[in-house]
């Protein structure tokens, strides 16, 4: 089941006393970002954390829930009519967060192209000399390969 829209506006609501929280869609639900950092997100209308080591002394009952099937567990946020709380949580939970990983620089067509063509080249080079070594040696020892 996916989350609704309502709900993910309720949260966004509830943490706007912090500056740069943003969201992306994911398969009908919404991963949430604390200063470019994944603090968790929302699953079947449920907000859930990862299960860093401050979020669990932060919220030492809080059960561990599924996101959705074959993924690691994360920890089920109770309190979200509690604006203080959870701006708390996402302060506390920051620093242990790991940064998201650099993306890989996309190469366009064009460029792809490129880097084809020259390795075609350079490719279409390494036989040509093979070939010229290997007659060389064969008219030197007058021997066929």
């Amino acid at each position: 089941m996916a989350s609704s829209k309502e709900y993910l506006e309720f949260i966004l609501g509830q943490l706007s006393e912090l500056e740069e929280i943003t969201y992306r869609t994911m398969m009908g639900e919404f991963i949430i970002y604390y200063r470019g950092k994944i603090v968790g997100g929302i699953y079947d209308d449920r907000l859930l954390v990862k299960p860093v080591k401050s979020a669990i002394s932060y919220m030492p009952t809080a059960p561990y829930e599924l996101p959705y099937e074959g993924v690691k567990e994360m920890l089920l946020v109770d309190e979200v009519d509690n604006k203080e709380f959870l701006t708390g949580l996402f302060h506390a939970m920051y620093d242990e967060l790991p940064a998201l990983k650099p993306k890989k620089k996309e190469i366009n067509n064009s460029q792809f192209g490129e880097l084809r063509k020259s390795e075609f080249w350079r490719l279409l080079w390494l036989l040509i000399l093979k070939k010229s070594i290997k007659n060389s040696i064969c008219r030197r020892t007058n021997q066929r390969l």
